[in-house]
């Protein structure tokens, strides 16, 4: 076995360690990094405009950071007691509230039975005790774990700050790393950029805009515990094929019920707006780029969602979507469009 045999087997076995041990070391802080790498995609845009007036990175990057800050800083400071009240009040309520006399005049046949309307009583009883429960206690844990939260936020802005400034210089390195010809690295880094932006824009920040649309309306027509409901609406607009009816439709029945036709009527309006927001949003978005199946996107949401937390709802889209490009690529063929939409990738 010659020396040279030697070196690189001990080199492999170093880097191994080494990659296996800085795991480790940055695991307690890897979503914050990831974090802070996907909110650098998002503002990358407010970057390069700001930039284009002050011409430096650094000034540009700190005046974005700093922005952040205080966005994430405020909203965490004025909501997270509002979230917390209303969501023991909605846990409260979920004890008190009738939820089957509504659904026995839309669904009078399917409640007739009164074992079967029993145990969807005490069902969705429990949910929403159990949604509004682990609510404040994600709420109150930020507050009673506050240095190591505040640790964690220090690790996402210095991430959001280095990875805005420094995008180009990382981009240059990772291609440096990758054992693919030009030609497909090319294509390969236009069609994830196309698939991240479908994803994240089209999906996540459409959806909480459409929630956020619809929150106003909560608002407007002093909707009980609008905050919370609006917190719902978003999660629900982020995921795909379900949208936000799933909260405000509800809502509006519940309206009804209680005879504030007025409230339930401007509700809808809103929710229809939101849904025409996004028709109208949505192809200008996401219009010749890359985009996964719908249902992709929502079982990658779930499986995600399961792994890691509410991040999954990112991450799981980006991991499958960018291990359906890699399949292409190495498929050297037109996308099938059963998987992903979008401008395909063509064999040379």
């Amino acid at each position: 076995m010659d020396d040279q045999y030697i070196n690189k087997i001990m080199t492999t076995a170093i880097l191994i360690i080494l990659g296996v041990l800085a795991f480790f070391l940055i695991k307690p802080i890897l979503m914050s990094i990831v974090l802070g790498i996907i909110l650098a995609y998002i503002f990358s845009p407010i970057y390069n405009f700001t930039l284009k007036t002050t011409k430096s990175p650094n000034i540009s990057a700190s005046l974005i950071s700093t922005i952040l800050v205080l966005l994430i800083v405020l909203t965490l400071w004025f909501l997270v007691p509002v979230l917390i009240s209303q969501s023991i009040k909605i846990y409260v309520a979920a004890q008190q509230t009738d939820f089957i006399t509504p659904l026995k005049i839309i669904f009078p046949k399917i409640f007739s039975s009164e074992s079967f309307t029993n145990q969807v009583s005490a069902t969705l009883h429990s949910f929403i005790a159990k949604t509004a429960n682990d609510l404040v206690n994600s709420l109150t844990s930020v507050i009673l774990n506050f240095p190591s939260f505040a640790l964690q936020l220090t690790v996402v802005f210095f991430t959001f700050f280095f990875v805005l400034r420094d995008k180009e210089e990382m981009v240059d390195y990772i291609k440096s790393l990758l054992p693919f010809s030009k030609d497909i690295e090319k294509r390969l880094f236009e069609y994830s950029s196309g698939i991240t932006s479908s994803v994240i824009y089209g999906q996540i920040i459409l959806g909480i805009l459409q929630g956020f649309i619809i929150g106003v309306g909560y608002f407007i027509f002093r909707v009980p515990n609008p905050l919370f409901l609006t917190f719902l609406t978003i999660i629900a607009g982020v995921l795909p094929i379900i949208g936000t009816g799933l909260i405000w439709i509800p809502v509006v029945v519940f309206l009804i019920v209680g005879g504030s036709n007025i409230a339930a009527g401007g509700i809808v309006f809103f929710g229809i707006a939101s849904w025409i927001i996004e028709h109208i949003l949505r192809p200008a978005i996401v219009s010749q780029k890359t985009s996964m199946n719908s249902w992709v996107i929502l079982i990658s949401m779930v499986g995600g969602l399961f792994m890691f937390g509410v991040m999954g709802l990112i991450l799981g889209p980006l991991i499958i979507s960018y291990l359906l490009i890699i399949l292409e690529i190495y498929r050297k063929k037109k996308v099938s469009g059963v998987f992903i939409e979008g401008p395909v990738i063509n064999p040379k």
